[in-house]
């Protein structure tokens, strides 16, 4: 079963008011059982005696069982860092209970982690158990918590708490005693990538599985609860371990359509709205220094894609008609445009000219041209998980300085 919306859990959501006794109908009898007690001064007729609580789930030896709840998959488009080519917007979804090893595989107190194995062979090692790999989604429900929290520890980010930030570390189990989230799942980050039973859904087709967890250099990213990184089920890496779960599988998966290639491409104009919007948009700080030039007017527009499934606008803007020192004065928009909403994520100031953009390598960055009374100068723009990096301005040919792909 595939997944990549909600519909299907709002029916189920609403359904679980539909059993006996629910929904209006229900609501009805009951209220009917409830007035049938006779007159004024009558107390109902009591029902046979409660008897005891439902027996809870069979505790199972270094395991902790994840109760049915619902899980947002992914990250919410408000939220950064994202990666809106891997990552669902934060959509809700309901997962039956499982059991998930509390440590990596051996899963025992102060053991080393095994890596080096395949998916298959980590499979295998959980079969000889009786266990199986976790789904993708059963991992990120673990790692969550009830509360859905970005870290498995909280909302913020705290490089100690996993030690995340550095290359994968093989360290002993459950050393760091706060790397663990409210369900009691440990170490889910800060040692070695784990594998999944899970295909990597999203737009690839090389037959890609799905790692979790693990550690590396931007470690607010891989840090992160819905972080998923693809590799070939077939690799052995000192870098790879596994945790088992156990119980009926949760088969749902993700697939991440492919909606917006990246791409960078010069665009006509907006409506009329929209355009004022975008103007209004403008941080204080450039529109009044737009204004001290004159009327303000948009000169260029692009459409920049910098990864797939994101699209960003690009507006170069200018104020003129006032004589030196004041104009003209020009820079470039770099906003998003949302339902409802239109969020400026960056202005670069490009002086006396036109903003105009030089993009010589991955469509994750370009080179901003401007111009003063001393020339050309150029401003590197980038993008990263969600957010746009202005740098500092430089001058000089902007093809000789190459743009690397994060």
């Amino acid at each position: 079963m595939r997944w990549s919306g909600s519909s299907a859990l709002v029916g189920a959501l609403l359904c679980s008011a539909c059993g006996p006794g629910g929904g209006e109908a229900g609501a009805a009898k009951q209220g009917a059982a409830l007035a049938s007690g006779g007159g004024a001064g009558k107390a109902a007729p009591l029902g046979p005696p409660l008897g005891p609580p439902p027996a809870g789930p069979t505790p199972r030896v270094g395991m902790v069982y994840i109760p049915p709840g619902a899980l947002v998959v992914g990250t919410p488009r408000d939220k950064r860092p994202r990666r809106p080519d891997r990552e669902l917007p934060g959509e809700q979804l309901m997962l039956e209970g499982f059991y998930v090893d509390q440590l990596a595989y051996p899963n025992e107190e102060g053991a080393i982690p095994v890596t080096n194995v395949t998916r298959d062979e980590a499979a295998l090692l959980c079969r000889e158990r009786a266990k199986r790999l976790c789904t993708e989604l059963e991992w990120e429900r673990a790692c969550k918590g009830p509360d859905n929290r970005s870290f498995e520890y909280g909302e913020t980010y705290r490089e100690g708490t996993c030690e995340t930030g550095r290359p994968a570390q093989l360290r002993p189990g459950g050393y760091l005693v706060g790397c663990q989230s409210d369900f009691g799942v440990r170490d889910m980050h800060g040692g070695p990538f784990e594998w999944t039973q899970s295909s990597f859904g999203r737009g690839l087709s090389a037959g890609e599985a799905t790692l979790r967890g693990g550690n590396g250099k931007e470690g607010e990213v891989i840090g992160r609860c819905a972080n998923a990184e693809p590799m070939d089920p077939g690799t052995k890496s000192g870098t790879i371990g596994f945790r088992c779960c156990e119980g009926a599988i949760n088969e749902v998966q993700v697939e991440l359509r492919i909606q917006t290639p990246p791409g960078l491409v010069p665009r006509v104009s907006f409506e009329e709205g929209v355009e004022k919007a975008l103007l209004a948009a403008m941080p204080p700080e450039g529109q009044k220094s737009l204004e001290q030039a004159g009327p303000i007017r948009r000169e260029r527009v692009w459409l920049w894609r910098p990864v797939a499934n994101e699209e960003l606008h690009l507006v170069a803007w200018c104020g003129r008609g006032r004589p030196a020192p004041h104009g003209p004065r020009c820079g470039l928009l770099v906003a998003r445009i949302a339902p409802g909403e239109i969020k400026a994520l960056a202005w670069v100031a490009s002086g006396q000219w036109v903003a105009n953009i030089h993009k010589p390598g991955p469509f994750n960055a370009f080179w901003l041209v401007g111009g003063d009374t001393r020339g050309s100068f150029k401003r590197l723009v980038s993008y990263r998980y969600g957010e746009v990096e202005v740098g500092e301005l430089s001058r000089g040919n902007p093809s000789s300085t190459r743009i690397k792909k994060k």
